[in-house]
């Protein structure tokens, strides 16, 4: 499957677009990752402990590969001597059958995302699992994609919030991530206050966020792309150190089906095409934010089925 183009190629600097994909998945440790990637790409090892290895490629950047528990990681940097330094690797040993390993890949142009796909085909040779195989995994991939201005962030904004029902059954998204926290959709009454707004000044797109989702476990999560922008007025409203200043939107919503043959990154990033498209088609944008003002009921909110139909009925027009 060939990835497709976004209508806006480039950013605010006349640069391509970048995406940056983090991919979480079981069945391997982080030793036996490290080779299969190495496998993949020509890789110098810069950096490793027993729970993070970093691996850099001359052209493409640094890839990250680390057991995704923080507590694992902040003690394992912390080991100094042998008898340490075993205790944690078995415990990190320990830890890949529960705590899912995470590949933190670096911004790649958008034009050039399929030099990944040998990585992923090689994963899941090697036995790479993902969501499906564990009723405990709640594993995902995320998709970090650079913004193409400030300017268009609220449509982008306004773009999600309308698809995003649909999305969660585009995406097929497993139901132990739908019951998880990570990824809560934006409240309905965010979505009708943003699709009302035209041309709102950036501070205004950033408060009226940060009043009504207050966290990083959002399927879109905007608080590194506004870190980025306005990292004080981010800090006096939300206390986490996990969030880090980078200028993308942070899309958390597909799962990781590594194991499934026909799965790609592609299926996945194709689907985040649907929101760019929207967010630059206003005569679409517009339509949309009517009909679904529109369709509010007191009380009740909109109807989320009937909804979902609209916007399929909108993209199979496209």
């Amino acid at each position: 499957m060939s990835y497709q183009k976004p209508q806006q190629l480039k950013n605010a600097q006349g640069k391509t677009r970048t995406v940056g994909f983090e991919l979480e998945f079981a069945g391997l440790d982080l030793n036996r990752t490290v080779e299969v990637m190495k496998q993949t790409f020509d890789l110098d090892e810069r950096a490793s402990n027993t729970a993070m290895a970093e691996l850099h490629h001359a052209e493409l950047g640094s890839f990250r590969v680390e057991i995704d528990w923080g507590y694992l990681q902040r003690h394992a940097a912390d080991a100094k001597d042998t008898e340490l330094e075993s205790l944690w690797s078995s415990i990190s040993d320990a830890a890949t059958t529960v705590v899912p390993i995470e590949i933190v890949c670096p911004p790649i142009a958008i034009d050039a995302l399929e030099q990944l796909d040998t990585l992923v085909n090689t994963l899941r040779k090697a036995g790479a699992k993902g969501t499906r195989e564990s009723m405990m995994a709640a594993y995902g991939t995320h998709i970090n994609v650079e913004y193409p201005s400030t300017d268009a962030i609220h449509a982008y904004l306004q773009a999600f919030g309308l698809l995003q029902w649909w999305l969660v059954e585009a995406h097929h998204v497993n139901n132990t991530r739908k019951l998880s926290p990570y990824i809560d959709l934006y409240p309905e009454d965010y979505v009708r206050r943003i699709i009302k707004q035209s041309e709102p000044e950036l501070a205004q797109v950033i408060d009226d966020y940060l009043i009504a989702n207050p966290s990083r476990n959002r399927a879109l999560d905007m608080l590194p792309a506004f870190m980025h922008l306005d990292e004080e007025r981010v800090r006096a409203a939300i206390d986490d150190d996990k969030v880090n200043a980078r200028p993308t939107f942070h899309y958390r919503l597909p799962d990781c089906r590594i194991a499934t043959s026909d799965w790609s990154l592609a299926k996945e990033w194709n689907l985040w095409c649907v929101v760019e498209r929207l967010a630059n088609d206003a005569e679409s944008l517009d339509e949309l934010a009517e009909q679904f003002l529109d369709a509010h009921r007191p009380l009740l909110g909109v109807n989320r089925s009937d909804w979902v139909k609209v916007i399929q009925a909108w993209h199979d027009r496209i």
